[in-house]
């Protein structure tokens, strides 16, 4: 019998495909050739294979070598199929055993000395094989503690081609070569800051912490130096650890984009791109792969984007999706790439393009026309998404200079910020949801949830003048019960409703 088959995976966003990597040898011209709908790097594995092969003393046959990757109607992109290809076209020509290789899945690049290089999206490759069923995957050397995430499969590392063959039954020497490393693990980040460093802002603190607790949507708005960054900073620091589901999908992510993932870390991430950014950086994509983009890496914590009124109106926009859904999607001929991206949105912006606007002591130098074009630039949509609207004043020469008193540490306001959690979360365990934010409006405005007449009425005259939408009514009721956990009350009564109001950019 002339063919072998084995499994590699194939990425479509953080979901994986298990392909069939078949090879077949027939008495044709020698041939080596790759069908399957590879890409431009997929199909150069040939010369790889074939290098990687020779150099490990495990020459291939000179006759016609096809490998058919199927389903062969999916796209398949990257270098991770190399190790697969390799291990089926030995076992074709029976240098290796071909049932050892059939229930196996293999991930790695080959280089041409038949060292086994790391690849990006092994996480997720191996989620795939086990939710497939496979018992055995193996990885390259400098991807082994990623792939050891995933409970419930036999992970192997190799640093070679020659010693993947030996565990298949080949009868070849295994060198003694450097496995090659890949790039150190990324430390977690706001491990070095904490909330105290911000001083005369109790304001901004407050509602920093109410947006911690229910995961709502903050801007922050104000002069230069009032210490909007500083605070934005912060916030990752007082939000609840991630859960092992949620670390695990950032951790995803985090492979997908390249970077070397140790273990799970449990500090929600921050993402800031530059307001240069453009629509394509903050979604994702690519020409053949998707790579996920700044708002799928924010998944699962903060994405802040500074000086907000600077991002172009359409990188802007691209976000009203994800904010409504949850998950981002990439559309490319011949495939779509889904992300999950649940974050909560940090925007930070001056007054006006100089930042003096409104400011006491300082002179504006923008014209009413150039104020008015810099405040729009903000879309009333997105603007409708956010929950918290907050203006951030200078601090004042006392409040700088008092170095008696200590402001809120990260520790007390992550302590109530968790306590705060624990209460919404056992209010809605009998639903699909857990934090405040994702709670439906019809949910709190009608049944046993709604709030008495008397309780609603400053926000039910905002809805009535217009100052409000639906939708940021229903936003409003959410920072309510928010606040209410916090004070650990029953319900929000006028006082919540009331500060609610306030932070929707002073409607009270």
């Amino acid at each position: 019998m002339n063919t072998a088959r084995t499994w590699a995976v194939a990425l479509t966003g953080v979901d994986g495909h298990l392909v069939e990597v078949e090879a077949d040898l027939s008495n044709q011209t020698p041939e080596f050739r790759i069908i399957g709908l590879p890409d431009k790097s997929l199909a150069e594995a040939v010369q790889r294979v074939h290098n990687a092969c020779k150099n490990a003393g495990l020459d291939l046959p000179r006759r016609r070598l096809t490998v058919n990757l199927s389903p062969a109607s999916l796209p398949k992109h990257g270098a991770g199929f190399d190790l697969g290809i390799a291990v089926a076209a030995l076992a074709a020509g029976g240098s290796i055993e071909p049932r050892s290789i059939a229930a196996t899945v293999h991930v790695g690049e080959l280089g041409l000395d038949g060292r086994i290089r790391p690849v990006p999206g092994v996480l997720p490759a191996v989620f795939a094989a086990a939710r497939a069923g496979f018992e055995t995957v193996i990885v390259p050397h400098a991807n082994e503690a990623e792939a050891r995430l995933v409970p419930g499969i036999d992970v192997r590392a190799a640093a070679s081609l020659a010693e993947v063959a030996v565990w298949h039954g080949a009868d070849v020497e295994v060198p003694d070569v450097d496995a090659v490393d890949g790039a150190v693990a990324p430390v977690e980040q706001g491990s070095d800051v904490d909330l105290s460093d911000v001083v005369g802002q109790e304001e901004a603190i407050e509602a920093l912490i109410v947006a911690a607790a229910g995961g709502h949507h903050l801007l922050l708005s104000g002069p230069p130096g009032a210490g909007k960054t500083m605070l934005a900073r912060r916030l990752p620091g007082i939000m609840p650890p991630l859960g092992e589901h949620e670390a695990l999908e950032v951790a995803s992510i985090r492979s997908l984009s390249g970077d070397r993932i140790a273990a799970l870390g449990r500090t929600p991430p921050l993402e800031a791109p530059h307001h240069s950014a453009s629509a394509a950086a903050l979604i994702g994509g690519g020409s053949r792969a998707a790579r996920p983009g700044a708002i799928a890496r924010a998944h699962g914590g903060v994405l802040f984007l500074d000086e907000a009124a600077e991002f172009s109106r359409v990188a802007l926009d691209a976000l009203r999706q994800p904010l409504e859904s949850g998950f981002i999607e990439v559309h490319r001929a011949g495939f779509t790439a889904r992300f999950p991206a649940r974050f909560q949105l940090l925007l930070a912006m001056n007054p006006c393009p100089c930042g003096n606007h409104g400011v006491r002591g300082a002179a504006c130098v923008c014209p009413p026309m150039a104020v008015r074009r810099y405040s729009t630039r903000l879309s009333g949509p997105l603007r409708d998404r956010i929950d918290i609207d907050l203006h951030v004043a200078r601090v004042a020469t006392s409040s700088a200079t008092n170095g008696g008193r200590v402001g809120v540490t990260t520790v007390q306001a992550r302590e109530r910020v968790l306590g705060a959690t624990q209460r919404a979360a056992q209010r809605w365990e009998s639903t699909p949801w857990r934090r405040n934010a994702d709670i439906p409006g019809t949910w709190l405005r009608q049944g046993e949830l709604r709030l008495s007449r008397a309780t609603r009425s400053p926000l039910d005259r905002a809805l009535e003048r217009g100052s409000l939408t639906l939708r940021g009514y229903d936003r409003v009721l959410r920072v309510a019960w928010t606040m209410a956990d916090l004070a650990a009350l029953e319900r929000p009564g006028p006082d919540e409703i009331g500060r609610a109001l306030h932070l929707r950019r002073g409607l009270s």
